[in-house]
């Protein structure tokens, strides 16, 4: 008997031991499974996120997904659906002049810098919407289709319910700060949707990863283009009061989803939420139907799980008859024809969904276009009447974004790199905080415009020696800097 037990006993440790295993095999997967949701949680409490299959139209991924906030640049998207749009429909063309009033020119950074009175092509215009997220663009995009930028905001709200995007409510055509400017994360992702669904002739510009602007390159804020296998797009975001905003479109072998990220607490946070959301969520996604069908077929039903597109009839009526251009700009009388320009263009058509649970959603009314297949991104430019930057501009936000005058910090700074855009310069910082040690701590980063590039800074140091030991540090874990008096 005492044997019997004795030989028992390892027979039983084996068991519980075996059982052990599986269940921390079993919890390490549910950790990785909720990873991307957990980090989010932790870093940032503004945060909101979802990922939608655009084959189906079943949400694999939602927080706070619901909940109202600022939609920052995200605002752009709207701007250039109802631009792509008017090219449809031949009311303009993209070679279109688009005039600059004294209220576009004076939009606050970042912006292209046209002068009042001057000129650029329609698809200027778009471009530097996509890569610069120029705000004075979008003014003056928003004047032209709406006659100005209050009716045009009108217009973009109507679209926005049109398209089921219930609860979002449009104040101006850039997404410059307006208490009253809100969106959600599950709005976000149906007009991502929407753009490549309506509009797949348009949608590559959203890939387009730098321009040729008079004498400048401009190169886009999107760092997930190029980088992340399947990301065509679509637009970033950031004001203060938002946080570091994201909507991406992802295709890859027959796959398609729109994950959007709210409120992310920096541009790396937010770009590496969304590359962890991509890759849980995207191997879950059913490669059935077809990306070009998702809008145009909409779940009936409203649900956790699904995302809704029914349209009222008058809605679309009320949008229709809204969007016509001011008679001071008639319709062209020519068809758009996207092969005069040299941009290349994603090929995003492909069969239609046979879900079941899908129905007909109203499109845009449609004009045959050639899609251009170059792989060029030059732009044909009128010449633009620039407006140089002012140097010593500190057009920097101190409460909601990157746009107000904000007072460079006293002392001894440290500045680190110059990068094309604000957003670039706070991404210099970010990588070179963590490298400084103890020495940055209490140093405060900031980024400068200058001569149309961002000086990236660390300030708040008390005299040179302070400044000189941040700068020895950050150059011995390969950082190169200066260091200067203010």
């Amino acid at each position: 008997m005492s044997r019997s037990a004795s030989s028992a006993s390892p027979s039983r440790s084996s068991n519980f031991l075996i059982k052990a295993i599986v269940a921390l095999s079993m919890a390490v997967g549910m950790i990785g499974t909720n990873a991307a949701d957990a980090e989010a949680k932790a870093a940032n409490s503004r945060y909101a996120g979802i990922v939608v299959d655009a084959n189906t139209g079943n949400v694999l991924y939602s927080e706070n997904a619901d909940r109202l906030q600022y939609p920052a640049s995200l605002t752009k998207m709207m701007t250039l659906y109802l631009t792509f749009e008017a090219l449809e429909q031949g009311r303009i063309r993209l070679d279109t002049a688009v005039p600059f009033s004294a209220h576009a020119s004076g939009q606050a950074p970042t912006k292209l810098g046209v002068r009042p009175g001057g000129t650029i092509s329609v698809e200027q215009a778009m471009l530097g919407l996509v890569t610069l997220s120029a705000n004075d663009a979008a003014t003056a995009l928003g004047e032209l289709l709406g006659g100005n930028e209050d009716r045009f905001a009108q217009i973009m709200t109507a679209k926005a319910h049109a398209l089921g995007m219930t609860r979002t409510t449009y104040r101006n055509a850039n997404g410059l700060p307006n208490t009253a400017q809100m969106t959600t994360a599950r709005d976000q992702a149906r007009l991502g949707i929407a753009l490549r669904q309506h509009f797949p002739q348009y949608f590559g510009y959203f890939s387009t990863q730098s321009f040729k602007f008079g004498n400048r390159i401009i190169r886009s804020h999107n760092r997930l283009v190029g980088s992340v296998r399947g990301v065509d797009g679509i637009k970033t975001g950031y004001t203060r009061a938002a946080g570091f905003n994201l909507v991406s479109s992802v295709q890859v072998d027959g796959k398609s989803i729109v994950g959007v990220v709210l409120g992310g607490a920096s541009t790396p946070a937010r770009d590496n939420q969304m590359r962890n959301l991509i890759a849980s969520y995207l191997p879950k996604a059913s490669s059935r139907g077809g990306s070009s069908s998702l809008v145009a077929q909409a779940p009936k039903i409203s649900t956790e799980t699904v995302i809704p597109v029914t349209v009222p009839k008058q809605e679309i009526a009320s949008v229709a008859a809204a969007v016509e251009l001011p008679r001071s700009h008639p319709a062209p009388t020519a068809r758009d024809q996207v092969a005069s320009a040299q941009v290349a263009y994603a090929d995003t058509s492909s069969a239609k969904s046979d879900n079941p649970l899908l129905q007909e959603m109203p499109q845009p009314t449609r004009v045959k276009t050639q899609p251009v297949k170059q792989a060029s991104v030059a732009v044909p430019t009128p010449a633009p009447a620039y407006m140089p930057p002012e140097q010593g501009d500190t057009s920097i936000d101190t409460v909601t974004t990157a746009s107000t005058k904000e007072v460079q910090p006293s002392g001894w700074v440290v500045q680190i790199g110059v990068s094309a855009s604000r957003e670039a310069a706070m991404d210099l910082l970010d990588g070179a905080k963590t490298k400084g040690g103890k020495a940055l701590r209490s140093a405060k980063p900031f980024a400068i415009a200058y001569a149309g590039s961002y000086r990236a800074r660390f300030g708040g140091f008390d005299d040179q020696k302070d400044a000189v030991n941040a700068c020895n540090s950050l150059k011995r874990a390969g950082v190169k800097c200066w260091a200067a008096a203010q």
